[in-house]
């Protein structure tokens, strides 16, 4: 029997904790007087900003990094059930962005902005750091490497030929054969616990997923 040529795809998943957690916050009010919106979210972030900063430390948190957009302003005039145009309405609102490594003191931070008026959550991102990250993808990428192998040496077996031999890798959907990469999806979420009153807010993170393909391409020797 001639030398067999055999292509598959390898795949490599694992998980990890978060290590860090980006809260994007709003603070958002509205009412007939514009100056009085405008100056009621002014005076509401700076007493988010206030406390942002009493946590702020680059290197060891429990803020990491935090930013702030500027108080934007615009105006409308609402319909009422009736087809009425009714008074203009006014709206302030501004947002910023709070990366956390503790998450303890995330809850107990959020817990406190939400007597702020006007203060909402639109999301928590949840993330890894930068070298926790590259390192993953580094075992994840060797993991597919290796069932890639496995899965051709299997093929060979049971042609009942003696080995595989790599003649060439990539990335999954890179070697032309009509394959393509799955997404298997891997975003993180987090579970919000609810609390009774007065409460911290318990955040609960689930893991970071993180994956790897590639497909490779072998040549099966005969006896």
């Amino acid at each position: 029997m001639s030398d067999v040529e055999i292509t598959v795809r390898g795949s490599s998943r694992m998980f990890h904790p978060a290590e860090r957690a980006t809260v994007h916050a709003r603070i958002g009010l509205e009412g007939p007087d514009a100056d009085r919106v405008y100056a009621a979210v002014a005076e509401q972030a700076s007493r988010l900003h206030t406390s942002v900063t009493a946590l702020h430390d680059p290197a060891h948190g429990p803020v990491t990094w935090w930013s702030a957009q500027d108080v934007r302003t615009w105006a409308q005039r609402p319909w009422n059930t009736e087809g009425k145009q009714l008074p203009l309405v006014h709206h302030a609102r501004t947002e910023l962005r709070v990366k956390f490594r503790d998450f303890t003191r995330l809850s107990r931070w959020l817990s406190e902005a939400a007597t702020v008026p006007g203060f909402g959550v639109d999301r928590v991102e949840w993330a890894l750091t930068a070298a926790r990250r590259q390192e993953l993808e580094h075992r994840a990428r060797s993991g597919a490497v290796e069932q890639a192998r496995v899965k051709a040496g299997a093929y060979a077996a049971a042609l009942g030929l003696d080995g595989v031999r790599a003649v060439a890798l990539a990335d999954a959907g890179m070697l032309g054969d009509g394959l393509h990469p799955v997404d298997d999806g891997g975003a993180p979420f987090a579970r919000a616990m609810a609390a009774p009153a007065g409460d911290t807010l318990q955040l609960v993170p689930e893991d970071i997923e993180i994956t790897a393909q590639v497909d490779a391409r072998f040549v099966a020797v005969s006896p």
